[in-house]
């Protein structure tokens, strides 16, 4: 697992700065550009739920949505022998290569949690 935080459901990334000697981070996955920092665990830990709770109070005072939208489409690179398999499994499964393609990162994400 990557080094990340998770509060309210949103992910936080978490770094660590020699020349500073600081923990930082940022929220991934919205619009805005929010960071956090702190000096130990905790401190990164309390700044993190801190800068959460800032953002989706300030969100709420401009009337804004506090999350990145996602439009439901994406491009991906894969290798080309990866790319013909997955052709080749969904059409013997009957789907199209997206719903192939959904399904597997559903699986994933339900065998996740």
């Amino acid at each position: 697992m990557k080094d990340i935080m998770i509060y309210k459901d949103y992910i936080g990334s978490v770094h660590y700065s020699t020349e500073d000697e600081v923990f930082f981070g940022r929220i991934e996955g919205i619009n805005d550009s929010i960071s956090f920092e702190g000096s130990s665990v905790a401190e990164l830990k309390a700044g993190f739920e801190e800068a959460v709770e800032d953002y989706i109070e300030l969100c709420q005072l401009n009337g804004k949505e506090p999350e990145k939208t996602y439009k439901g489409s994406f491009n991906i690179r894969i290798r080309p022998e990866l790319h013909k398999q997955a052709v080749q499994l969904a059409l013997m499964e009957g789907k199209s290569l997206n719903q192939f393609i959904e399904d597997a990162i559903e699986n994933k994400i339900l065998n996740f949690k």
